[in-house]
């Protein structure tokens, strides 16, 4: 594998991490989460780019995207379904155009020439330091989202992600839970775009479309939502699946479409093919699988022949 699809992939592995968390357990879709990237790239790189250290960008940058989910989700939270997804989506459409037309933002074309990542007096150059960088925010990422779905509010979220209703009516504070959620999980992806800004060097409206939120979704379907190395497989799987096509895209004799067009199909063919044979995503199937023909069997064989069998016996009744 090539280190530069290495550190994308380990970059959309920490967004997705968050997404799933948000669809499987708060029950809420979100078709714009390359926003709460570009905010997390774009607070990097104006930071950097104008004199301050390039440590204080990163570490702003998850809690930059983190307040802006806060004060966009409390207006938004209050839709469901579907309405919450295409808001969410109209959300990075109208980012998209104001990053686009403003000259602190460097317009269109975007800010460049933002300077290596220095943390410690050590400078972050080549792909290797940045693939350790984003093991490590991953690592995070994933040790915080295991604490969190493990605690008191954890099992209040899947309560959420059941029924709202029957949540709130166990005293679960639904409101405050589902934004707490969203905005955790545009922090993690905050993060992932500030790593990405230094890694790249140069970051643009163009860098985050509205395509990269629909990579995340479809990346948290295919993994299986609510779960964390499902987030982590779909990531792996994606990307890798991506990357090949583009390299077949990209070849001799193919239309400059090519990539594109590949994508989307298989974006199409791929979410069909998971929800008519793998409605719960590639980790809960396959674990199911694994416990229904793997380890339960093997259990029932290994039993000690004077074991008593738990089955119920038939009982027989003689006439009188």
């Amino acid at each position: 594998m090539n280190e530069s699809v290495l550190v994308l992939l380990l970059l959309s592995a920490i967004v997705v991490t968050g997404l799933s968390m948000l669809m499987g357990y708060a029950g809420q879709v979100s078709l714009g989460q390359a926003s709460f990237t570009m905010i997390g790239a774009y607070t990097a790189a104006l930071i950097a780019t104008h004199g301050q250290p390039t440590w204080l960008g990163l570490l702003a940058a998850p809690f930059v995207a983190t307040a802006a989910a806060a004060l966009i989700g409390i207006p938004l939270l209050r839709l469901r379904g579907h309405r919450l997804a295409f808001a969410t989506l109209a959300v990075q459409l109208v980012l998209l155009s104001i990053v686009g037309q403003q000259e602190w933002t460097g317009g269109d074309i975007g800010l460049q020439g933002i300077p290596l990542l220095t943390i410690g007096g050590y400078e972050f150059s080549g792909d290797r330091p940045y693939i350790c960088l984003a093991l490590a925010a991953l690592l995070l990422v994933v040790l915080i989202t295991r604490n969190v779905v493990a605690s008191r509010p954890g099992r209040g979220l899947r309560a959420l992600a059941t029924s709202e209703v029957a949540a709130e009516s166990s005293g679960v504070p639904v409101a405050t839970y589902k934004l707490v959620v969203f905005s955790l999980s545009a922090g993690f992806a905050g993060l992932a775009g500030g790593i990405y800004a230094f890694y790249i060097g140069y970051v643009s409206p163009g860098s985050f479309p509205v395509l990269l939120s629909f990579e995340y979704v479809v990346m948290v379907v295919v993994g299986g939502a609510g779960t964390i190395w499902g987030a982590l497989a779909g990531a792996t799987a994606i990307t890798l699946l991506l990357q090949w096509l583009n390299d077949l895209g990209t070849r001799e004799g193919m239309p400059a479409s090519a990539p594109a067009v590949l994508s989307y199909a298989v974006y199409g063919v791929l979410l069909i093919l998971v929800v008519l044979f793998l409605p719960r995503g590639l980790v809960p199937s396959a674990t199911s699988w694994w416990a229904r023909h793997v380890r339960w069997p093997r259990r029932r064989t290994e039993e000690p022949a004077g074991t008593p069998s738990t089955a119920p016996k038939e009982m027989h009744y003689e006439p009188n």
